[in-house]
């Protein structure tokens, strides 16, 4: 029996290991790797049964807690 989590975007530890990936990439390579991301936590989510829909659903959601990180990186680091 596999076990998920949910919902994505309350995982805190992946929202900011992908933020912090993120804060050091750029361009094409941080596109590859939002990519591979995605299609790893989809893989997950299908294995389990989730539909498509919710699927979208939680990608979009853990998109919006990963930009919410990496602007309060940027608020902190313009701040002191």
């Amino acid at each position: 029996m596999t076990l998920v989590q949910f919902p994505l975007h309350l995982r805190s530890v992946d929202v900011r290991r992908c933020a912090l990936a993120l804060r050091d990439l750029n361009g094409e390579e941080a596109n590859r790797y939002w990519r591979d991301e995605m299609r790893k936590f989809a893989a997950a989510l299908r294995r389990v049964g989730l539909p498509e829909q919710d699927i979208s659903e939680q990608a979009l959601l853990f998109l919006e807690s990963v930009q919410g990180e990496l602007r309060s990186f940027y608020v902190s680091e313009s701040a002191g």
